[in-house]
C-alpha cells in the first residue's frame, strides 16, 4: 500500500518550470509540505498562487542551485519552516544551443556542470546530515536518458547527467544502512522549456509524441510513496512512440 505523504516535507530544487514545477504541484496536492525553490521569484510566486486557489499552501525560496552556500541556506530555511526534510527532489537543469564540441566554451561547460551536477551535490550535502541522523530520507534526482545513452545533447550535458547517475548510485550504496534511499529518473524527450535551448527547433510532429512534465511527476510521486523497505534506484522513461 502506498505511503501517505502527509506530514512529510519535500524540498524541490528547480521548481519554477517544467518537470520540477510539475513535481512540486503533485507532491503538494498529495499532502506533502513543499518548499519550492528556483532562481526566478516571479515563477515561484505564480506556482504559489496557483496552488493557493486550491487551498494548498507551499513555501517558496529563491536560491541558485549552483551556489553551495545558497543550498545550505535553502535547507536551513526549509527546516526552519517545516522542521525537517524527508524528500529532496533535484530537478534543476540547463543546456546550451552551443553544445557541440566545435562551439562548446569553458563558460558553457562550467554552467552545465555547475547547474546539472554540482548543484545536485550541493543540495544533497545540505540535507544529508540531518537525514542520516534521523535514519530516514529520500533523494530523487531528475537526470536524463542522455546520462545513459549517447546522443546529440552535447558533451557537457551528457557528462553532467552521467555524473548525476553516478552520484545517486554512490549515495545509495554508502547510505542505505542509514535508511536513506536514492532514485535517479532518466527521462527521454519531455515537452518543456529546455527544448528552447536546442540548436534546431524540435518539429511539431515530434513534440506531439513527447512526454509531458506531469508524466515524470507521476513517476516521482510513485517512487516517493513507496514504503521505506522498498527502493527504486534508477528509472528510465521514454515516449512510447519515439
Amino acid at each position: 500500500m502506498p505511503v501517505s505523504l502527509k506530514n512529510q516535507t519535500a524540498l524541490v530544487v528547480g521548481a519554477s518550470s517544467g518537470i520540477g514545477r510539475a513535481i512540486a504541484i503533485h507532491l503538494a496536492r498529495e499532502g506533502a509540505n513543499v518548499m519550492a525553490s528556483a532562481r526566478r521569484l516571479d515563477r515561484l510566486q505564480e506556482l504559489q498562487n496557483e496552488l493557493a486557489e486550491e487551498n494548498i499552501d507551499v513555501g517558496i525560496s529563491v536560491a541558485d542551485a549552483a551556489d553551495p552556500v545558497a543550498m545550505e541556506e535553502l535547507a536551513a530555511r526549509t527546516v526552519e519552516q517545516f522542521q525537517k526534510i524527508d524528500i529532496l527532489v533535484y530537478a534543476s537543469g540547463t543546456n546550451s544551443p552551443d553544445r557541440a564540441m566545435a562551439r562548446l566554451t569553458t563558460k558553457i561547460w562550467d554552467e552545465a556542470i555547475g547547474v546539472n551536477l554540482n548543484g545536485a551535490y550541493y543540495a544533497t550535502r545540505a540535507v544529508l546530515p540531518a537525514m542520516r541522523e534521523r535514519k530516514s530520507g529520500h533523494l530523487i534526482y531528475i537526470a536524463s536518458i542522455s546520462g545513459l545513452v549517447p546522443d546529440i545533447s552535447g558533451a557537457a550535458y551528457q557528462a553532467s547527467k552521467r555524473g548525476m547517475v553516478g552520484l545517486s548510485h554512490a549515495i545509495r550504496v554508502e547510505e542505505k544502512e542509514n535508511g536513506i534511499r536514492t532514485c535517479v529518473v532518466c527521462p527521454g524527450l519531455v515537452d518543456t522549456e529546455i527544448l528552447e535551448k536546442r540548436p534546431v527547433k524540435t518539429p511539431a510532429e515530434t513534440l506531439a509524441k513527447a512526454m509531458q512534465a506531469d508524466d515524470i511527476a507521476e513517476a516521482v510521486l510513485f517512487v516517493a510513496k513507496l514504503p521505506e523497505r522498498a527502493s527504486v534506484p534508477e528509472m528510465q522513461m521514454l515516449p512510447t512512440a519515439l
